[in-house]
């Protein structure tokens, strides 16, 4: 079979970065970032909390082939920002908000896991 191995997927090659950054030179305050081993989750969740950045104009991602495992994502920004700052706030913003459910998470099933010990009778 021709199909890669399956790591190939997710293990970042020794001496590639997980992101490189690449400025638009025909478009002002456009970046392209290339993502290595992710896909559409990635792409989709970070494209969608740009959006949510007021100083972003255009944000955007695509998979270059099904079998180059990464994602291209495109933004473009106000005067007031850049692509690095959109980007890294949009990193941030995800994370917190990641955090958060988490702790959400974590605490209804300590609380779960409370009410069924107390339920039972020893």
């Amino acid at each position: 079979m021709n199909a890669p191995d399956r790591y190939e997927r997710f293990v970042v090659p020794e001496g590639t970065k997980k992101v490189s950054y690449e400025r638009d030179t025909k478009i002002i305050n456009a970046a392209s970032f290339t993502i290595e081993r992710e896909e559409h989750t990635v792409g989709n969740v970070l494209r969608m909390q740009l959006h949510r950045d007021p100083n972003v104009l255009f944000a955007g991602y695509k998979l270059p082939h099904p079998l180059q495992y990464k994602i291209i994502v495109r933004i473009q920004t106000t005067s007031q920002s850049s692509p690095m700052q959109a980007y890294n706030q949009a990193i941030n913003d995800l994370d917190k908000e990641l955090n958060h459910l988490k702790d959400i998470f974590e605490t209804y099933n300590q609380a779960v896991n409370y009410a069924s010990l107390s339920n039972h009778s020893y």
